[in-house]
């Protein structure tokens, strides 16, 4: 990640001698900022000269949206707000967090001091500072009584009756007609039961990737499955997110990339739409070839929708049918199609999601991790078996012939050996799109469409590139023919931990 702590300034009246702070990282050139005037986190994107950049039409290239989440209210039990994908300045976030009475429990400041921070560091500021908003054990705590049988029924009524203050309090569990003293241990198996269930594709308010089946994506058919509570079972996974971040437990599923950049309102981009459906993003990059001709395939601003064999037509904008595309407005089309995948599909599913995890977690509290590392607060580091990944890796391009006893890929294997825990599931993130490793560990690693795709080392010229790049689809990493080891280690290292900030690999 890059640590460089050089100020920008932007919006800055003349009076004031507040320099703009720049937290350490960048999302494809977007820098997240404080806005002088007000205080709060903006995202702004400067160009070559340093000049804030204004274009304001749509560029499959440079543009940008984020999630942005509006209160409508302020109802303690039930508050409803409003989901949109704005452009990023408009995407502002409050740059301090405030404890029960009112008092300032952090500043911005100190959010951008912990940004700089190592992942551990985070962690336990993190923590600490959860710690601290957790309502005192004499102010009251929760007993959550619940059946097994009825594992999410009963867990679903007891969360769901609950104020956003007694979802910082210190809960405790019971599983009825069962023995045993909550100290910790029942609430750990409640969160990773809880968690593995509504995340069971099976149940139907998620489903597979279909880029990468250890990653799970809204569905956008959940009424269907839950055609009385859908909603309700959304605004409930929130909370239970929430909680176990607020209460250091684990989530059982790993998310699409994109989604953990919504929670965070990160900057997604058109090249998210690759992670999203491959396939998709290829139809719509060869669009932009097209030129003049695109209008002789005769489409317009609609998709089709099909669940359950019954066809839909979706308007990705007000009138969308009677606007076919042609060169002229190919960009408006291209930005409607990113929106409607990014959010549109599942919008009313995502605005409950968030809702329900912002009753636990404050929003400025997460704008000191990125996306790679709320995957890893979440889900856990996982405990990667080295030997079994080398030994169910495939090699090709220029270690085709020799694979693992080529002296690059000998160093490579040295260098993930001596890896930490973070570092390994930050390089497994880097190739695969998830930290998750399959059950059955990187035997049944699959890719694009379902199919076990190995992790696979692909050599290629240093001309080609210095550092590594990777395929997630595929679960493929091209690895230049280093010259030295610790030009192969530094590389690497650089790609890993680079990957999340839009590092530029050329």
């Amino acid at each position: 990640m890059n640590t460089q702590d050089k100020m920008h300034t932007y919006e800055v009246e003349p009076k004031s001698k507040l320099a703009e702070i720049k937290l350490s990282y960048d999302k494809d050139g977007w820098t997240r900022t404080i806005r002088a005037t007000d205080m709060k986190f903006q995202w702004t994107r400067f160009d070559e000269r340093g000049n804030v950049d204004e274009r304001t039409r749509f560029d499959t290239d440079r543009s940008a949206y984020v999630l942005k989440l509006d209160f409508l209210d302020d109802n303690d039990r039930m508050r409803q707000g409003r989901v949109s994908l704005v452009t990023p300045e408009k995407g502002v976030v409050d740059s301090n967090i405030k404890s029960a009475n009112g008092t300032e429990l952090v500043s911005y400041s100190d959010i951008a001091t912990a940004q700089m921070m190592s992942y551990d560091d985070k962690i336990q500021w993190f923590q600490d500072t959860c710690a601290q908003l957790c309502v005192e054990w004499n102010e009251g705590h929760m007993r959550m009584n619940v059946r097994r049988d009825y594992l999410l029924s009963d867990s679903m009524e007891a969360v769901m009756s609950l104020t956003r203050k007694d979802l910082r309090k210190v809960w405790r569990f019971e599983f009825i007609g069962e023995a045993g003293i909550d100290a910790g241990g029942l609430a750990r198996e409640w969160f990773e039961l809880v968690t593995e269930e509504v995340f069971d594709p099976d149940m139907g308010l998620w489903q597979t990737s279909a880029t990468n089946q250890m990653c799970m994506q809204i569905n956008p058919a959940s009424e269907i499955s839950c055609p009385d509570d859908h909603l309700i079972y959304f605004r409930f996974i929130g909370r239970v997110m929430g909680k176990a971040m607020f209460d250091q437990h684990l989530v059982k599923g790993h998310m699409v990339k994109h989604l953990y950049k919504h929670i965070l309102g990160w900057p997604v981009m058109f090249n998210d739409l690759k992670d999203v459906d491959e396939e998709y993003y290829n139809s719509l990059k060869g669009l932009k070839d097209m030129g003049a001709d695109v209008e002789h395939i005769c489409i317009d601003f609609t998709v089709m929708e099909e669940t359950l064999g019954v066809k839909q037509t979706v308007e990705l904008v007000p009138g969308g049918a009677d606007i076919d595309v042609v060169e002229s407005n190919l960009p408006e089309y291209i930005e409607a199609c990113l929106k409607y995948r990014l959010l549109g599909r599942y919008e009313a599913q995502l605005n409950e999601l968030l809702l329900g995890f912002f009753d636990v977690i404050p929003k400025p509290l997460l704008t000191i991790f990125d996306f790679q590392e709320l995957e890893l607060l979440m889900c856990g580091l996982p405990d990667i078996d080295t030997a079994n990944w080398m030994e169910h890796t495939e090699y090709s391009g220029e270690y085709d012939r020799e694979g693992p006893n080529h002296e690059v890929c000998i160093w490579f294997w040295e260098i993930v050996s001596e890896y930490d825990h973070e570092l390994r599931a930050r390089l497994l993130q880097f190739v695969t799109g998830t930290s998750g490793v399959p059950a059955k560990g990187f035997s049944s690693l699959q890719g694009n469409g379902g199919n076990v795709k190995k992790f696979t080392i692909y050599g290629v010229t240093l001309d080609t590139g210095v550092y590594p790049r990777s395929i997630p689809s595929l679960n493929l990493i091209d690895l230049p023919l280093y010259e030295t080891r610790d030009e192969c280690e530094e590389k690497i290292m650089a790609a890993i931990t680079m990957s999340a900030t839009g590092f530029d690999k050329e």
